[in-house]
């Protein structure tokens, strides 16, 4: 391409968007596996009975969020309404203990039966994965604003906008006689984008991963007593 010969760092530009851009969509992927993984949990442990979601390769960045935006603000909505009836049900003290999951194996059988009386069935496990969700909400809240910020236009540049129809139309986006700044501006809007999508989406992450192990954990301590 001409452009490389008077701007030699333009291939090193497109070489940093390709990996971006692959980055990008690796969370948003991973993003997608640990909802499907947080419906699971629900649906097992709060009878609840949410369907799996699936990123679509070939559509747009917003399209992709707005299904992540419309599963999240479901599980939200049930995860204030299992809240706001606990809160009404539980003694204050007995409310904060499932929160900080510090409850005896008394105040286990009794949270056990409220969350049973709330949800219309319960496991084992119910109070756990309450507890979890009810205190560490914020962390679906800040994934699903991130997800809102996309679908506003907060990171509007059309690089970004295409990044899950392929890299060729990214290039093909910023072709042209100032390439050179279209490129510097793409790869300055996926910084910015990365740098606060990729810590929530990691933190989102962590908890459905820190709230599977936990189950696992007690299922595997209730087959050995």
């Amino acid at each position: 391409m001409w452009s490389d010969i008077f701007y030699p760092d333009n291939p090193k530009r497109r070489e940093q968007l390709i990996r971006k851009s692959q980055e990008f969509k690796d969370l948003m992927k991973s993003n997608f596996y640990a909802t499907n993984q947080l419906i699971d949990v629900m649906n097992e442990h709060l009878s609840c009975s949410f369907q799996h979601i699936e990123m679509t390769e070939g559509s747009s960045l917003q399209d992709n969020c707005k299904v992540m935006i419309d599963c999240m603000h479901k599980i939200q909505a049930e995860i204030e309404k299992i809240d706001k009836e606990l809160k009404e049900k539980l003694e204050p003290t007995l409310y904060e203990k499932l929160l900080s999951l510090s409850l005896t194996p008394e105040d286990f059988k009794l949270v056990s039966k409220v969350v049973e009386g709330v949800c219309g069935v319960a496991t084992a496990l119910s109070p756990i994965v309450v507890g979890v969700l009810v205190r560490d909400g914020v962390i679906l809240a800040n994934i699903t604003s991130m997800c809102v910020a996309f679908t506003a236009g907060s990171f509007a540049s059309l690089a970004l906008g295409v990044v899950f129809l392929g890299i060729d139309m990214i290039v093909e986006a910023i072709l042209g006689s100032i390439e050179r700044d279209n490129l510097e501006k793409a790869l300055k809007e996926y910084d910015d984008a990365l740098s606060e999508f990729k810590p929530a989406s990691e933190k989102y992450q962590d908890k459905i991963t820190f709230v599977r192990m936990k189950i696992e954990e007690i299922e595997k301590y209730e087959m050995q007593v």
